[in-house]
């Protein structure tokens, strides 16, 4: 799509939001944007006092540019985005999209706990240049997340949205997988164009593939620790945390699945088990910015309350890196 196109759509979007009308989007659906690729989901550096540290964010940045990844998501859950206020959010995007241009393809991550700010946000991340939204799935009132509230609730976000829409599992962190049917019906929507799975269920992941194929539907994984199979299954690539600290090695894999050199991209598919594990699920994020130093990239402390993690635990995490072979 063009951006005269693009610039267009939008002007006439925010026309149809003063005058309190749908925007038709079959008009603006003139091809599925491609998401395809490997996308690290950035660390927001703080500083010691906790305010963003943004010239480490555009030092990161422009040593995470020379590696292959497709873009970046900024503010998916290991940029701690549920710390940061709404003026951070959209003033991090603004700096990730000045600093990266063209060269990447830029999410952004708007969920909120509800649809009126959820798109609110979405309109604030296109504006400052995001190319899509990754909308996380609401959780606080997670009794009352069921299907209809959820297909509810992507439905008016994917109608008012400028730029398109990811559905966003997580349930590590909401306690709420999304279920097949709800994917596969908001599949159908023209403007909710895939989907990034944290859940791990590979069966899920290649039955959804499988069930939406006619939609244009795109499904990333969620984590580098089924990368491979995920790729095998038909996902067409991944929104993974490892990726900030091992970006060139998560590309790697990317690759030698699309060159058909499979046993060696189950080779390294092992090797990045245990490391992926380490800075996720077991330590998060405050183990992510800990390792990060270890490979020329600034962590820096998360915000409170979420604290640094003890160096007992920090040998462990770097013994891990050192057993696979990812450090020396």
């Amino acid at each position: 799509m063009s951006h005269i196109l693009r610039r267009a759509i939008h002007l006439t979007h925010k026309s149809s939001l003063k005058r309190g009308t749908r925007l038709n989007f079959a008009f603006r659906c003139v091809s599925t944007l491609d998401i395809s690729g490997v996308y690290p989901p950035i660390a927001t550096p703080f500083n010691s006092d906790e305010s963003i540290a943004y010239d480490k964010l555009e030092r990161n940045l422009q040593q995470w540019n020379t590696i292959p990844f497709k873009g970046y998501v900024v503010q998916g859950s290991n940029g701690e985005y549920a710390y940061l206020t709404p003026e951070e959010r959209v003033e991090l995007m603004k700096k990730v999209v000045q600093w990266v241009g063209d060269k990447k393809l830029i999410i952004a991550g708007s969920g909120c706990e509800s649809t009126r700010d959820t798109i609110s946000m979405t309109q604030k991340m296109a504006d400052v240049g995001a190319k899509a939204a990754l909308v996380v799935t609401p959780c606080y009132y997670k009794g009352g997340m069921n299907n209809t509230a959820l297909i509810n609730h992507y439905t008016k976000v994917a109608d008012t949205s400028p730029i398109p829409v990811i559905l966003y599992s997580v349930p590590g962190n909401t306690a709420i997988d999304l279920e097949p049917e709800v994917i596969i019906k908001l599949s159908e929507h023209k403007n909710i164009i895939g989907l990034k799975d944290s859940g791990g269920d590979i069966g899920k992941l290649g039955s959804l593939v499988y069930a939406t194929q006619k939609n244009d539907f795109q499904i990333l994984a969620g984590s580098a620790s089924f990368l491979f199979p995920a790729y095998a299954v038909g996902c067409v690539g991944g929104v993974l945390g490892l990726a900030n600290v091992l970006g060139k090695a998560c590309c790697d894999l990317e690759q030698l699945y699309k060159d058909g050199k499979m046993e060696e991209a189950k080779q390294l598919q092992h090797r990045l088990i245990a490391p992926n594990m380490a800075v996720t699920k077991r330590f998060g994020v405050p183990g992510l910015k800990v390792a990060m130093e270890w490979f020329g990239y600034y962590g820096g402390p998360t915000r409170s309350p979420l604290q640094p993690i003890r160096q007992s635990d920090i040998d462990i995490i770097r013994n891990v890196f050192k057993t696979n072979g990812f450090l020396d």
